[in-house]
C-alpha cells in the first residue's frame, strides 16, 4: 500500500476494523442549488441512506413524497413501494446521461443513481484507497484556510461507477480528508469542490458528517458560490 495511503487509512479508523463492517446507515439531510436545477427540489431533503462496504450499491429511504425506497448498483437502478414492487426501474442507467450538460433534468431513476454513485464514493472514501484497480499518486501539497493539504491523485478502474474516473483528495498532517475534488461527469464533466467536516467517531471509525460542495475554477480554486450540495449525516452506524 503506498505510504500516504496508509496513513490517510489508519488515520481513519483502520483497515482492519473498517472490513470488520458490510453496511453503514445514517440519516441524511441535504440542500443546494443542484436539486432544484435538475427538477427534483425536495425529493432528498429530510431521508435516510444505507451503502454497500463490501460491494457497490445504495438505497434511500424515504425517496420522495410517495414514501418509495431506491436501489443503486452501477447496472441498475430500482424503485420499490412499500410492498417491496418495482415501480420503476432503469438498467444501464450510465448511458441515460449521454449528452447530459449540468442544466439537464433528470429522471426520478437518474435522480436514484446520482445520489447512489455520490453517497456510496463519499461513505466509502477514504477505505476506497486500498480497493483493487485503484492507483494513487501523490501530487505535493496545497495551501488553503492557512493550512497545507497534502493532495492525492486517485484513479478509479472500470468497474467502479463514480462521479469521474480522475479525481483528488486532500488530507491534512494528520491524515483526515479536507477536500475531495471530482468532474460529475453525468452533468457534463461539471467540476466540483467538496469540503469534508464534522468528524464523529462511529465504532471505531472516524467519519465526517458535515460536506458543502461548490464549482471548482480552471486554477483549482473554489467558488464561494453557489453552493452546489450540502449533506448533513446524523445517527450514523455501521453493521
Amino acid at each position: 500500500m503506498h505510504p500516504l495511503v496508509q496513513k490517510i487509512i489508519d488515520a481513519h479508523g483502520g483497515l482492519e476494523r473498517w472490513k470488520s463492517f458490510s453496511t453503514l446507515t445514517a440519516h441524511l439531510k441535504q440542500g443546494g442549488a443542484l436539486w432544484m436545477l435538475k427538477g427534483q427540489a425536495g425529493r432528498l431533503d429530510d431521508t435516510n441512506v444505507t451503502v454497500g462496504l463490501t460491494s457497490e450499491w445504495a438505497s434511500h429511504h424515504p425517496f420522495g413524497p410517495e414514501g418509495h425506497v431506491s436501489h443503486f448498483t452501477p447496472g441498475l437502478v430500482q424503485l420499490k413501494d412499500a410492498a417491496g414492487n418495482v415501480v420503476e426501474e432503469l438498467s444501464d442507467p450510465r448511458s441515460s446521461f449521454a449528452g447530459h450538460t449540468l442544466e439537464t433534468p433528470w429522471s426520478v431513476a437518474q435522480l436514484a443513481y446520482f445520489a447512489g454513485v455520490a453517497m456510496w464514493t463519499y461513505l466509502n472514501m477514504p477505505f476506497l484507497l486500498a480497493a483493487p484497480g485503484v492507483k494513487v499518486e501523490d501530487i505535493g501539497p496545497w495551501q488553503e484556510k492557512g493550512e497545507t493539504w497534502t493532495r492525492l491523485k486517485v484513479t478509479f478502474p472500470a468497474d467502479v461507477a463514480t462521479h469521474s474516473t480522475v479525481q483528488t483528495i486532500y488530507v491534512d498532517a494528520n491524515g483526515l480528508l479536507k477536500r475531495h475534488d471530482y468532474d460529475v461527469e453525468i452533468a457534463g464533466n461539471t467540476p466540483g469542490a467538496h469540503y469534508i467536516d464534522g468528524y464523529t467517531d462511529v465504532q471505531g471509525i472516524k467519519i465526517p458528517a458535515l460536506r458543502r460542495i461548490f464549482p471548482r475554477q480552471p486554477d483549482g480554486q473554489a467558488m464561494a458560490e453557489p453552493l452546489v450540495v450540502s449533506v448533513d449525516l446524523s445517527a450514523i452506524r455501521l453493521f
